[in-house]
């Protein structure tokens, strides 16, 4: 952490005292760009987490690299993940060399956050377009390095980084008048993100307003309409006939509540994240009631508009379905990053030269954005919803994947359990353990036809069918928690397995941690004697209540 913010002075002060240099010399932004990819790093390893869904993703991406198919258990076409590229590119390596999902999933999305830093420079350049203003680039990727969400997320192991890069690679293609390529990769967003798809019809709006107005031809349009269906029409055809459904599993399981429970949810989470991101929203307001006065006219100016509503469009979507339950305010991590382009851009893009030139002299838009970067940097460290919630997220999650190890190592292939966090247990316990996901995330009739109740739990947590799990699907165990061990032994009925299943508990050696676990009675002696054999844990029979194995 005192590296970081040794970092975080460095790159202060390189913008600051050296924003004549940095302007004049190309060897100089050079040295900024480089210092600000470092500093996105070191933001990075702050957090260090892998995060508890990203382990459905790798399991889908294993069987899929064992040649089973994208599948979750084996012979079950249940499209439980709604990430379908990064789940494709994270099974290379395990299609490659036979290991290296989890890591590689890191490892990618460090890269691929690194790459939105890099690409943020690269694309207000393009959008000003002026030889005296190069430097402004420096300060996106600052901005973009600072951006908490982004920094938590990069080496969670999910899509978030690459599904930023694909938004950005967007505009700048459009700035470069590519709108094959912006097609192309709009197309790979909503494969990468559902949320692409809203992407897609701003972006497609955006180039057909202009055409109708005569901006531009209608050559554009059609650019980016072939781009855009060549990929997502093939592939929409695809999961239909391959999953049955146009709607994903993953997207089905998280729906059903009320408009107004779903209001609520997201209301408390954009004021979380408006909080935490409180520095780049005041810079995106002052922006754009600088570029509305003073911005002139022209096409570059209607891509930094367009910037702008695609991260304030996306916001309301987000708000409008609920938020998120993760740490760090996840599904809004583009959100930054984009404002923080579109308001550099658009200082670059104004005009007048007397009030630019008064900017400039007070260099009040690299003190914006060195100031935005260590505000951003403070809210990581303080925030209860950034580091220490992640932090504490990770070692839950570490507890969950050692109890997946125990029930994976253990218990004879082909035994079927239930679980209510279907992550880091289930990635785990591995492809030869078929899992039913009480939520319904991966299982067909709890997402599409099970209850809902608003009650039971935060934004995604709300579906289920009990009756469904112990009466059709029968698991042979059942695991109730998504929190890691528990803390003392549990020898009371639960509420979902009180009459078929008896409870378990075995104590991790050399702790007074606890993997609780609810076997079928009829099965109980053989599955107790199963997971005692593991010489990690001991088993502790509650009195009078448990079989002797």
């Amino acid at each position: 952490m005192v590296a970081l913010i040794c970092g975080w002075l460095l790159l202060a002060a390189l913008v600051l005292g050296g924003w004549t240099r940095v302007s004049a010399s190309r060897a100089w932004r050079v040295a900024a760009l480089t210092l600000a990819v470092a500093y996105s790093l070191a933001h990075q390893a702050l957090f260090s987490t892998v995060a508890e869904d990203a382990f459905i993703t790798f399991r889908y991406s294993e069987n899929l690299a064992d040649g089973n198919g994208p599948v979750f258990n084996a012979g079950e076409r249940v499209e439980g993940y709604s990430n379908f590229l990064w789940m494709v590119l994270i099974a290379i390596p395990k299609a490659l060399f036979g290991k290296g999902i989890v890591v590689g999933a890191a490892v990618l999305g460090v890269v691929c956050t690194v790459a939105c830093v890099v690409l943020s420079y690269f694309l207000v350049n393009r959008l000003v377009n002026r030889d005296g203003d190069k430097a402004l680039g420096v300060l996106a990727a600052v901005l973009t390095a600072g951006a908490s969400g982004l920094a938590a997320y990069g080496p969670s192991g999910l899509e978030t980084p690459l599904f930023l890069l694909l938004v950005l690679g967007v505009l700048y293609a459009l700035a470069a008048k590519r709108p094959l390529i912006a097609g192309l990769l709009v197309a790979l967003s909503g494969m990468t993100r559902p949320d692409g798809l809203l992407i897609a019809v701003l972006v497609g709006l955006y180039l057909l307003v202009r055409a109708i107005r005569k901006r531009t031809d209608w050559r554009p349009v059609l650019g980016y309409a072939t781009g855009l269906l060549v990929l997502a029409l093939p592939w929409t055809i695809w999961r239909v006939l391959y999953y049955g459904h146009l709607l994903p599993n993953a997207v089905a399981a998280k729906s059903g509540g009320s408009l107004g429970w779903q209001l609520a949810q997201g209301g408390e989470y954009l004021g979380g994240f408006a909080l935490a991101s409180l520095g780049f929203l005041v810079l995106a307001v002052l922006a754009m009631v600088g570029l509305a006065r003073f911005g002139g006219d022209g096409e570059h100016r209607s891509l930094v508009w367009l910037t702008f509503g695609l991260a304030f469009a996306y916001l309301a979507f987000i708000t409008y379905a609920g938020g998120d339950w993760m740490p760090a305010y996840r599904l809004l991590a583009p959100v930054p990053p984009l404002l923080g382009v579109a308001s550099v851009a658009a200082y670059g893009l104004m005009d007048t030269e007397r009030l630019r030139a008064r900017v400039a002299g007070l260099r009040l838009m690299p003190l914006a954005a060195a100031a935005i970067c260590g505000l951003s940097l403070l809210v990581s460290i303080t925030d209860p919803k950034m580091l220490d919630l992640m932090h504490q997220w990770r070692a839950k999650i570490a507890e969950m994947e050692e109890f997946g190890s125990l029930i994976g190592q253990n218990l004879p292939p082909g035994t079927l359990i239930s679980t209510y966090a279907n992550g880091a247990l289930s990635y785990r316990a591995g492809p030869g353990v078929p899992v039913v996901d009480v939520l319904g995330l991966t299982d067909e009739h709890i997402a599409r036809n099970g209850l809902r109740t608003e009650e039971s739990g935060p934004i995604g947590h709300i579906a289920h069918d009990y009756d469904y799990v112990v009466n059709v699907r029968k698991p042979a165990l059942g695991i109730v928690t998504g929190n890691g061990f528990a803390v003392r032994p549990q020898c009371t009925d639960d509420a979902i397995y009180r009459d078929t299943y008896q409870v378990a508990n075995f104590r991790r050696e050399g702790t007074q941690l606890y993997a609780v676990v609810f076997p079928r009675k009829d099965q109980a002696a053989k599955l107790i004697a199963a997971l005692d054999a593991d010489p990690r844990f001991v088993y502790e029979p509650c009195p009078a209540s448990a079989p002797t194995p």
